[in-house]
């Protein structure tokens, strides 16, 4: 047993653990929740430690232990309390009920109340560093206007944090740390089927404080996939170590310098984890072999690599810990196992539960997902309070014969089950989501711009409705990267994760239809290798409505032609540094959605853009990291264009041509989304002769320092989103002009010092949300703005709006915390 010690929190911390450690040999009737209770307290004995030290150290407060210790003493009176019930059925289910809240309790003290407090230490940390900084502060000058430094990502090659339950890993961490610790070894492979846990496992053992003690700032953690991109790795560690990161031209060039980088820190010890290692890709990792003295390469395949030696193979899950991974993922929020009866039909908990159908529906369910933690997990997630009809639908359908994914696996038959559960418009588009790469974060806003012309939805909430049905069957995971402000129908910072796993299941029950029959062509062309069936489809075009297709950086943009007349949707993932869109698109009338998306690791140059004036049906363009070169654009007119998304771009050059007219372009157009575009110093005055424009989104262009005057002209406009734009120093007079607009949105633009007078003339602004404008003056015509109903801000700003929020009957002033998740970033 851990001893913890110490101060009131350790000493309290310790009796409880003890009290748990005795309780778990008399109380064998609570003997699973109790296990996991010793885990969970286990797991935290050093975070305890370290409060203790730290709250000494920094003489901090005890106040803010106080209702945890209490909890804790509580606590340990429950788990005294259970080692005295005997055969009392109904007191059996309510302490395991209080146990269970008890584990859930201090998980979530955890997760939620010391991340709080780590935030607030973090901003006061903020605080003495920036007044640290005005005192030495640079002669020079070389700073932004507003006194910002440019945002630089860090830990691009960081590890993920693992699930917060993995049963039945504990045995294979423990080899598997034995392995990489020892001296010899310089690879070792972990290799099982997808969806048995090898990236869990992994994880977990990354975070080990053996390993981290070892390893320290040396751990790269990287994802290599079925089509691995070695210079992409390489860029990426550089960035991680934040060192000037190499343009490379060859994967020779990549080894190279990633040889002489190691090299340089040898003196430490190494740990490069690849993981999702596909066959084909040994000689990769073979030439990521360098003599260094402690250095180690950990990799995770769904194929054994023998000449790497022995490997670990993860096997599945045993009867035991299959069951605590199920009760895990059905588990309802209040920490309950909700388990249908036919004559019974209450919520209990599966650790006391004894009825014939309880017992049946749970052994058929875990014995059908054959212990894969996959599996159990999305099969848990989507029967999580469904009623008894829906279980006894399920495990009837589970328990019979059924298609096996791969011939020497079944997996997946549940996985399939819970796809085929979906009714037709959520599953239409699940199966969407094969046109996207694997192991990519997919923007929430390409799927509203596909979906919405796919579908003919009238508004973007219903594909976020969508989303949120698929998450909460657990066949996507949606990632928020900055939860701020609400976001008024604004999703640039919403991404989709999916499992490798559950993408081949899409891309097989794709592949079941012919080729001239499917709704959805995914192709991957590796170099110039075309499939064979597009050679020799001249004669026969295909009737497929979504066109996907995914080019690694060795395609050289010879296009060879493709007859798809019924295409409505192209989406193109690109990685070459220059790319040529397809002239086959030309002659595909009825394409009204197109995505581009360089997953390279630098922009993309992208060319023949005049072949998008040919589309006369094409309503929204997204384009993504590509370079937009000058070049004539006064023949291009799309009068159907309603959408028009630029990240991450170069638009600067095309912006500033002299003959490129915005509004004779897109004449129609009604929205215009421009996020991260770093060479945007000004917004054409073109922009403002468009007034069909309703949405107008301009965030995190850090160059752009004004607006036109002539913005006053879009009469149309109901949303104007201008947030982290950091040298824009304010907004035009003539802003009054917007009699429409109904939000308004400048957080984090600290250059503006006022807002001009004429905001009160907004006569429909409903929402204004200004998170990080503390220094912003407010003038007095904001009492003319009698429809305004919510302010956004952080605390400082709000503290200048409590002289209006007095007298503004309908407005309510909202403080704001940003809580950025970069947990993503390692994709």
């Amino acid at each position: 047993m851990p001893d913890v010690g110490g101060a009131a929190l350790g000493a309290v911390f310790g009796e409880l653990l003890q009290a748990v450690v005795v309780a778990s040999v008399k109380a064998w009737m609570f003997k699973s929740l109790l296990k996991q209770l010793n885990s969970t307290l286990e797991s935290v004995t050093p975070i305890v430690k370290e409060i203790e030290k730290l709250n000494r150290d920094l003489d901090r407060p005890r106040h803010e232990t106080d209702k945890f210790i209490r909890k804790l003493e509580q606590g340990e009176q429950l788990v005294r309390k259970c080692s005295t019930i005997r055969l009392n059925c109904f007191k059996r289910i309510f302490y395991a009920y209080k146990l269970q809240k008890l584990d859930t309790s201090i998980a979530s003290f955890f997760q939620v109340d010391m991340v709080a407090q780590h935030s607030r230490d973090t901003k006061e940390t903020l605080v003495k560093v920036n007044e640290m900084h005005s005192i030495f502060k640079r002669p020079d000058g070389k700073e932004n206007a507003s006194g910002f430094k440019p945002f630089k990502i860090i830990g691009a090659c960081s590890v993920p944090d693992p699930p917060q339950i993995v049963p039945g890993l504990d045995v294979q961490l423990e080899e598997l740390k034995m392995d990489l610790l020892k001296k010899g070894m310089q690879v070792v492979v972990v290799s099982a089927p997808g969806g048995s846990g090898k990236t869990t496992l992994v994880k977990k053992l990354c975070k080990d404080d053996k390993v981290k003690g070892k390893f320290q700032n040396n751990i790269f953690f990287v994802t290599v996939s079925k089509t691995p991109n070695v210079k992409v790795i390489v860029q990426k560690i550089f960035k991680h170590k934040d060192c000037e990161v190499p343009e490379l031209l060859t994967d020779e060039d990549a080894f190279n310098e990633l040889g002489r980088l190691l090299n340089q820190i040898q003196s430490e010890p190494i740990l490069l984890v690849l993981d999702d290692v596909w066959s084909g890709s040994e000689s990769m990792v073979q030439n990521l072999k360098f003599q260094l003295p402690d250095y180690k390469i950990l990799v995770t395949s769904r194929f054994v690599f023998p000449q790497f030696g022995p490997g670990h193979n993860l096997k599945p899950l045993n009867e035991e810990d299959s069951m605590t991974l199920f009760n895990h993922s059905a588990m309802l929020p209040d920490g309950t196992l909700y388990i249908p009866d036919q004559n019974l039909a209450y919520q209990v908990l599966c650790e006391v539960c004894s009825y014939k159908h309880a017992h049946m529906y749970l052994s058929s369910i875990v014995r059908a997902c054959k212990g894969s933690p996959l599996a159990l997990t999305v099969v848990g997630r989507s029967l999580c309070g469904q009623p008894e009809e829906v279980w006894q639908i399920r495990v009837k359908e589970w328990t019979q014969d059924a298609t096996i994914f791969y011939s020497n696996t079944d997996l997946l038959v549940p996985l399939q089950s819970s796809l085929d559960a979906l009714d037709n418009k959520i599953k239409e588009c699940y199966m969407d989501l094969g046109s996207f790469p694997e192991d990519q974060r997919i923007p929430v806003t390409a799927l509203i711009d596909m979906w919405m012309e796919l579908y003919k939805l009238v508004e973007g909430r219903y594909a976020i409705a969508n989303l949120n049905d698929l998450s909460n069957r657990n066949l996507v995971n949606l990632v928020v990267t900055r939860n701020t402000a609400s976001h008024n129908g604004c999703y640039n910072d919403h991404f989709v994760m999916q499992h490798d796993l559950l993408r081949d299941l899409i891309i097989h029950q794709n592949m079941l239809e012919p080729i001239e029959k499917r709704k959805r062509l995914f192709i991957e062309i590796s170099g110039n290798n075309f499939p064979e069936w597009w050679l020799e489809q001249t004669l026969h075009p295909v009737n497929a409505r979504l066109l996907s297709i995914s080019t690694d950086e060795t395609f050289s943009s010879s296009w060879y032609d493709i007859k798809a007349p019924l295409v409505e949707v192209v989406v193109l993932t690109i990685q070459t540094k220059k790319y040529t869109l397809p002239n086959f698109m030309e002659m595909m009338d009825k394409m009204n959605v197109l995505i581009v998306t360089n997953n390279g690791f630098f922009l993309a140059e992208l060319s023949n853009l005049q072949i998008l004036g040919s589309l006369s049906n094409l309503k929204r363009i997204r384009l993504e990291r590509v370079s937009i070169p000058s070049f004539d654009m006064t023949t291009i007119q799309m009068k159907n264009l309603l959408k028009i998304s630029l990240v991450l771009c170069n638009v600067g050059e095309v912006f500033r041509n002299s003959t490129f007219h915005v509004s004779d372009a897109f004449p129609n157009l009604k929205e215009m989304d421009i996020d991260y575009c770093n060479d945007l110093d000004e917004l054409p005055d073109g922009v403002c002769d468009i007034v069909s424009l309703n949405k107008l989104s301009i965030t995190n262009c850090h160059k752009l320092t004004q607006l036109p005057e002539g913005i006053g002209k879009l009469v149309n406009l109901e949303a104007l989103r201008l947030a982290s734009c950091a040298e824009l120093e304010a907004l035009p007079d003539t802003i009054g002009n917007l009699s429409n607009l109904n939000f308004l949105d400048i957080s984090e633009c600290p250059s503006i010092k006022e807002l001009p007078k004429q905001i009160g003339e907004l006569c429909s602004l409903k929402t204004l949300s200004m998170r990080g404008c503390s220094s912003c003056e407010l003038p007095a015509s904001i009492m003319n703005l009698k429809k305004l109903e919510v302010v956004r801000c952080d605390e400082e700003t709000a503290f200048n709006w409590e002289q209006f929020e007095a007298l503004l009957t309908n407005l309510k002033v909202e403080e704001v915390k940003e809580d950025p998740d970069l947990n993503w970033l390692h994709n």
